[in-house]
């Protein structure tokens, strides 16, 4: 286990390397969360009116921070897919280090990235006048799970990205995203939907996280009845601890049988 580890921090380093010489697909991903806050926020922000009451702005926020982490799995899944088709793959494959000390290596350095891009979307998010009404301790548990949300979500794109390595996987996952982003309660309340596609967005992974940190960081939930009402932190941390279940162990047996 400790060999497994020590063997998966090389491998995060050499991606961390990677990202130092070439910054811009993480700096285009702050930038392109930043541009959607702003256009909900400022543009479309003064229409929408919450369940519950409250303002809108410090409601998108958390949502925004939500829908970042879920973003990651199309950059996790290029990577994964790239370093496959490009031979890398096959040479750590090679080497005598565990099946599992790879994908631990390219885990470790997407949540590593992700922390900073959550950490510019908060500094944002400040500056443009959110504010945390709940404590330290209740922020940084929002945060955490937030990051563990994007734990679980880098495992589906590490998967996707060794079973699904043409463009063509890569164009259709890109597509579905954005559905899943916007089917849930990151930019409106459920409770406005249709009845059936309120219970869609309410049971949306995404939907769960973003709850739980509006409630954490004191922010409108836009949520006055439901399971997300009152039990959101729980679901928030479920979900993606059964989305690690499945796909972790996936991960690692398409990586070991890779190109069988």
């Amino acid at each position: 286990m400790i060999a497994t580890l020590r063997q998966g921090w090389i491998v995060t380093l050499r991606d961390l390397k990677h990202w130092v010489r070439e910054p811009w697909t993480p700096i285009f991903g702050i930038a392109f969360s930043l541009m959607l806050l702003l256009v909900f926020g400022y543009l479309f922000g003064g229409a929408i009116d919450l369940p519950g009451g409250g303002d809108y702005l410090p409601y998108l926020l958390p949502g925004m921070f939500a829908l970042s982490m879920m973003f990651g799995v199309e950059t996790t899944m290029a990577a994964v897919a790239e370093d496959a088709k490009r031979g890398i793959t096959d040479r750590f494959r090679s080497m005598p280090i565990s099946g599992v000390a790879v994908p631990l290596g390219r885990a470790g350095a997407d949540l590593t990235n992700s922390a900073a891009q959550l950490a510019v979307l908060v500094v944002g998010g400040l500056l443009v006048g959110w504010r945390v009404d709940q404590g330290v301790g209740r922020a940084l548990l929002a945060v955490a799970l937030l990051l563990w949300l994007r734990f679980a979500v880098l495992w589906i794109g590490i998967f996707l990205g060794v079973v699904l390595r043409g463009e063509g996987g890569q164009v259709a996952v890109q597509v579905l995203v954005w559905p899943l982003g916007f089917l849930s309660n990151l930019f409106v309340a459920p409770e406005t939907m249709p009845d059936w596609l309120g219970f869609l967005a309410q049971w949306n992974p995404v939907s769960a996280t973003a709850a739980a940190a509006r409630e954490l960081f004191g922010n409108p939930t836009g949520i006055t009845a439901g399971v997300l009402a009152e039990h959101a932190v729980l679901v928030a941390f479920v979900w993606p601890l059964v989305l690690t279940a499945v796909f972790l162990p996936l991960s690692a047996r398409a990586y070991r049988n890779l190109s069988r």
